[in-house]
């Protein structure tokens, strides 16, 4: 099988499994899982971090410099990471805007943090009141899907590159859809919506990784300079997920060193895994 099909093929599962979890664990548990998701989310984190400064960033800066010396390398490797990490922060922007939530925000002041993933994941300015449930929902559901685009380019550019690495990050994408997952789930769940519909809605959401993914592996098979391009806009969409996101809401779901020593771990974890391959 063509090496690109094939982590196109993985990154849907990656996406429907890791969001379809998170979905059943709200259905059978609720929230009370939180805790230990958030553990395995900041570990997940620090594989991340791992990944993207050791593999990825100096991959993309090796493939530039190939093409143009060593400075047009750094400099690639540097606006591909810029342009990953504004690509994600406008789309949560974007989210935002459409889920009202920034408003509520500054009401509440600036510098509140979130207390649950609904809030997290840009729902908590529809959850008011019974009867918004199913709209909360349904926006929330659109709003994941669109961000799980990003993460998709993640996994088809470092597949592109080499699939273990590819098969690797798809791993850590669907771990962290898990949260996503249970952020869509808790608001339809309360909005009426059978358990059923529930998951297959949750899971089809996370099939759209499959089109990040697929621009990933294309773009990745233009030339090298795009190969390299598309390697450091994935690494900086990886580092604004994780120090935007999973990190800031783990230490706030577990209120201890959990987060910490499990981010950590990762890292110990991903140097290990990448020095055996």
């Amino acid at each position: 099988m063509d090496q690109g099909l094939l982590i196109i093929i993985l990154s849907a599962l990656a996406g429907i499994v890791g969001m379809g979890l998170g979905s059943i664990i709200t259905v059978l548990f609720g929230t009370r899982s939180e805790r230990t998701v958030s553990a395995l989310l900041a570990f997940a984190g620090g594989v991340m971090i791992a990944i993207v400064l050791l593999e990825l960033i100096p991959e993309a800066i090796e493939y530039a410099s190939d093409y143009r010396g060593e400075l047009f390398g750094v400099a690639t490797a540097v606006v591909g990471l810029l342009l990953g990490i504004f690509v994600v922060l406008g789309l949560n922007k974007i989210i935002d805007k459409v889920t009202r939530t920034q408003q509520t925000k500054r009401q509440d002041g600036d510098s509140k943090l979130h207390s649950n993933y609904e809030e997290f994941f840009h729902a908590d300015g529809l959850l008011t009141r019974q009867g918004s449930m199913l709209r909360a929902g349904i926006v929330v559901l659109f709003a994941i899907a669109l961000h799980n685009i990003p993460e998709g380019l993640a996994m088809g550019a470092a597949g592109q590159y080499e699939i273990a690495l590819g098969i690797t990050i798809g791993l850590l994408i669907a771990l962290h859809n898990i949260p996503e997952g249970m952020a869509i789930s808790a608001p339809l769940l309360c909005g009426g919506l059978s358990k059923l519909k529930v998951i297959l809605l949750t899971m089809a959401a996370g099939a759209t990784t499959v089109i990040g993914a697929a621009l990933g592996v294309f773009i990745g098979g233009v030339s090298t300079f795009a190969l390299a391009l598309s390697l450091s806009i994935a690494g900086g969409a990886m580092l604004y997920v994780v120090f935007g996101e999973i990190l800031p809401q783990t230490c706030v779901t577990n209120k201890d060193r959990v987060p910490a020593i499990a981010a950590l771990a990762g890292i110990v974890i991903a140097i290990v895994f990448i020095a055996i391959i």
